[in-house]
This record gives C-alpha cells, sequence and structure tokens, in this order.
C-alpha cells in the first residue's frame, strides 16, 4: 500500500459563497481511503501539501473544529506521500511517536489544540476530513472572458506556483473538452514580462520545449493530455479553463 498526508472533513454546502469555497469541511466520519475517493469524486482531492496546510482559509476551517477529537491528515506509508503522489519531506511528528515502526495500514491524523503535532492510527478508523477544490469550467471562452467569468463566479484563473499545484491541476483537466485549458498566465507585451493574474511571481514553470516565444496576445495555456506542459495560446482562442475558488 502506497501511503499519502492529507487533512480530513468536509461538508455538504448549499449556498452559492459557500460553494465556491476552496477548502470543504465534511462532518461525514470516513476511513481515510474512503475519504479520499469521497474527495475525488466531489471534489479534487484531500488536502494536501505544506502549501495548503499553512493557507490561513484551511486554518480557519480547522479552528472550526474547536477541541474536537483527533482528525485524519493523510500520511499513509509505505513511502510517506501526499494524498496527490507528491514528495513528502516536511515532519511535525507528536513528541514520543516513532514512526520508523514498520507498522502497515497507518494514516497520520491530528487535532487542531494540541498545535497540529501528527499521530498515526488505524486507516480503517474513521475521522473528520477536509478536501480542496478547483473547478474545470467545460465552457469555450476566449482567455479575457474565462478571466471575467471566474472571477465572477468563483475566485480566478488557477495559479500554478510549484509542482504540487501542477499536479492537482492536471488531474482535474483530464475530462476537458478542448486540448488545452487556460490558466491565469498572462504575457504583459509592454513590460516584456509574464505574470499570474493572481499578481504571484512566475518562479515554477512547466512551459513545453521552445516555449514560450514572447508576442503580444498571448496567455498561458495547459495541455489536457501529453505531459501537461504549459504552452502560449492567442487570446481568442476559445478554450475551456480552471478557476480557483476562495
Amino acid at each position: 500500500m502506497q501511503w499519502s498526508l492529507i487533512l480530513l472533513k468536509c461538508v455538504f454546502f448549499s449556498t452559492e459563497t459557500d460553494r465556491n469555497q476552496k477548502y470543504h469541511l465534511i462532518k461525514d466520519k470516513k476511513s481515510w481511503q474512503k475519504a479520499q475517493i469521497y474527495c475525488r469524486e466531489n471534489h479534487t482531492d484531500l488536502i494536501s501539501g505544506m502549501k495548503q496546510l499553512q493557507d490561513a482559509r484551511s486554518a480557519n476551517v480547522l479552528n472550526s473544529m474547536g477541541n474536537e477529537t483527533h482528525v485524519h491528515f493523510g500520511l499513509f506509508r509505505d513511502a510517506w506521500k501526499w494524498s496527490d503522489g507528491s514528495s513528502f519531506s516536511f515532519r511535525h511528528w507528536h513528541k514520543g511517536f516513532n514512526n520508523q515502526q514498520p507498522k502497515r495500514g497507518q494514516c497520520a491524523m491530528f487535532k487542531f489544540n494540541d498545535k497540529g503535532r501528527w499521530r498515526n492510527e488505524d486507516c480503517t478508523a474513521k475521522k473528520h476530513f477536509i478536501c480542496y477544490d478547483v473547478t474545470l469550467i467545460k465552457e469555450n471562452k476566449t482567455w479575457e472572458d474565462a478571466l471575467y467569468y471566474c472571477r465572477d463566479h468563483y475566485h480566478d484563473l488557477v495559479t500554478i506556483t510549484n509542482m504540487d499545484d501542477q499536479r492537482w491541476i492536471q488531474e482535474k483537466i483530464k475530462n476537458a473538452s478542448t486540448d488545452y485549458v487556460w490558466m491565469g498566465l498572462h504575457y504583459a507585451c509592454t513590460l516584456d514580462f509574464w505574470f499570474w493574474v493572481s499578481d504571484e511571481v512566475v518562479r515554477y514553470k512547466n512551459w513545453a520545449k521552445g516555449e514560450p516565444m514572447d508576442d503580444c496576445d498571448m496567455s498561458g495555456a495547459m495541455e489536457t493530455g501529453g505531459g501537461h506542459q504549459w504552452f502560449k495560446r492567442n487570446d481568442d482562442e476559445m478554450l475551456n479553463f480552471i478557476c480557483s475558488k476562495k
């Protein structure tokens, strides 16, 4: 069995505002495996990676648990990995926890008021869990129209700042109806640089070989097949797109 790191708890939302949230607290208690399946079928995945763990929005969700019992957060073992399959290096184990023991079928959990320190428990134990969300919009729009759509209905066109983000998005776009999907990556012709519309600096890059040959009226799109690399596309092309949630 492969292991992964997740935060576990979800909620069934009814209002438009709640549906647009990125992190979802699920009140049903499930085993780790069933929680992962639930999140992948209904959202994007179990919460994964230090960026999401340290996100103030996920902290707000965790704060709402108060003094509740321990919750799974998804570290499951053969090699410790995140639920999305990315590598794992950061440790925050509780004192006295010996994660070197060859315990099979174990998943990680924590209690928020225990300073978030990690413990292990059998993966079949039913705990709360947290899902996160980005949304594939299977409508064909120009880059600018896609940007306005995301800002009107969700939060923004998606930003990809690291390999974890890349993996999550490329899983989400497998059901796209176009060969590429728009991201929130745009080229400023007059200033001669690429930027994310969320104001994030373009540090992580996944351009295809030879891309980009900078030109005006161009934005970044991810291919829905192959290596899911980035390509520059003319802003007027009609593509599916990915929205991030608040």
